[in-house]
């Protein structure tokens, strides 16, 4: 019930936020008080993502490493993480894949006829570039407290493995740790309860910003692009909903697909997969995954299982080059597709982290960096459809692991207190 009420309440802001922005952007006398009023509207958003980040790092922590102590023998956790990564991968080539399939299909950027701008145009936005020494090296963290600080959610999960296998090594010394770390987790997912009822605010807020600033017609300008990509989500979802119906079956994707919907419409309106987290943890326990795999899968799919950002990675780096009338050759997509499975890893599960990626693989592909200001209008809006599809896409992945490791047995749904 109290789930549901929520859920009702997220709606609620998304349609009043809507109504609220157009009202802004209509009235205002000039862009800059638009921009004014977005900023103040900016803070509701700001203190709820502030609450969100403050238990993840904790969160992760706990869950994962108490997730992994559980498992028993280090051939268990061996087997689960086989199992995880090689879904994470074939996810993720699917996403990429259908990503330039659509593109490609929809020429969405072809007659644009956008001149190639001067080789030190920038988009405004820092771009770091790709370096393999510093992206291996960031993965593994100098200082756990270090990563929990900057919630460095990658490197909280290195370090979790070391610690859960560590665990299950010293065996029952290991005890009043695991006990504490699991008091701990109870303990974030309590205060998340606290924290989700600022989440309806926080929609209403964040989509209430976007709209008072760009208004509803920038959508209908980037019309082809914009739906274009929504279309190339809705088939994505199919893809994934389908392969989990596959092993899972049917009703239980039903089911999934009901118990995820908060979750998702949080992460829809504030356009952050991580805003999401304890609530789809809660979500896929009562669904009936197991502490257990739900508590590894999930923080790892939050590094290397981002299918909607890896989609759009691929759908806006080609749709930028059609733009720029320059033709990338069937081989050049392939390149781009594997290098994306490579930088797209890690990234941050939080707004606009994706264009940092495209930023980086466009001069790779002769493409102007440039040509990211092109799709900075309606980032946002499509920042909110790819951002869902992550929860969307590690939903499954975690329901899909559960059922291999449980040899082929259901999932049980359970009551969640």
């Amino acid at each position: 019930m109290k789930t549901n009420r929520l859920t009702r309440y997220i709606l609620i802001a998304l349609i009043l936020g809507l109504a609220a922005g157009y009202a802004i952007n209509r009235l205002v006398a000039s862009p800059d008080q638009a921009k004014a009023v977005a900023g103040y509207l900016g803070i509701v958003t700001e203190v709820f993502l502030r609450l969100i980040k403050m238990i993840i790092a904790p969160l992760v922590l706990s869950t994962l490493t108490v997730g992994i102590a559980h498992m028993g023998a280090g051939g268990a956790v061996g087997r689960t993480f086989v199992r995880t990564l090689a879904w994470f991968i074939a996810a993720s080539l699917v996403s990429l894949g259908l990503g330039l399939i659509m593109v490609n299909l929809l020429a969405p950027g072809v007659g644009v006829g956008l001149a190639i701008p001067a080789a030190d145009a920038t988009a405004g936005i820092a771009n770091p570039g790709f370096v393999l020494k510093d992206f291996i090296g960031h993965i593994f963290p100098k200082s756990i407290f270090e990563a929990m600080a900057g919630n460095e959610v990658l490197q909280i999960v290195v370090f979790s493995l070391f610690a859960g296998v560590a665990l299950i090594e010293i065996g029952e010394a290991g005890k009043p740790v695991i006990r504490a770390l699991d008091a701990v987790m109870h303990l974030m997912l309590k205060i998340t309860g606290y924290v989700m009822n600022v989440a309806p605010f926080a929609v209403f807020a964040a989509v209430a910003a976007a709209i008072a600033v760009q208004g509803l017609g920038i959508i209908v300008t980037f019309g082809k692009f914009v739906g274009g990509f929504y279309l190339a989500l809705a088939l994505l979802w199919a893809i994934l909903l389908g392969a989990g119906s596959a092993v899972i079956g049917v009703p239980a994707v039903r089911r999934l697909v009901g118990e995820i919907r908060e979750p998702f419409l949080i992460t829809f309106g504030t356009a952050s997969s991580e805003a999401a987290f304890p609530k789809l943890l809660e979500a896929l326990e009562r669904f009936g995954v197991p502490n257990r795999i739900a508590s590894f899968v999930l923080p790892l799919g939050y590094s290397f299982n981002l299918d909607g950002s890896m989609m759009y990675c691929a759908f806006a780096s080609v749709f930028i080059a059609q733009a720029y009338g320059i033709h990338l050759a069937f081989g050049q997509q392939v390149a781009m597709m594997l290098v994306l499975m490579v930088t797209s890893k890690g990234i941050a599960a939080v707004p606009r982290a994706s264009l940092v990626v495209i930023l980086a693989v466009l001069p790779m592909f002769g493409i102007p960096a440039a040509g990211v200001a092109l799709i900075l209008a309606v980032d946002h809006f499509l920042d909110m459809g790819r951002s869902a599809t992550n929860v969307v896409g590690n939903a499954v992945a975690a329901a899909v692991i559960a059922k291999w490791d449980s040899g082929g047995e259901d999932v049980v749904p359970v009551t969640v207190h």
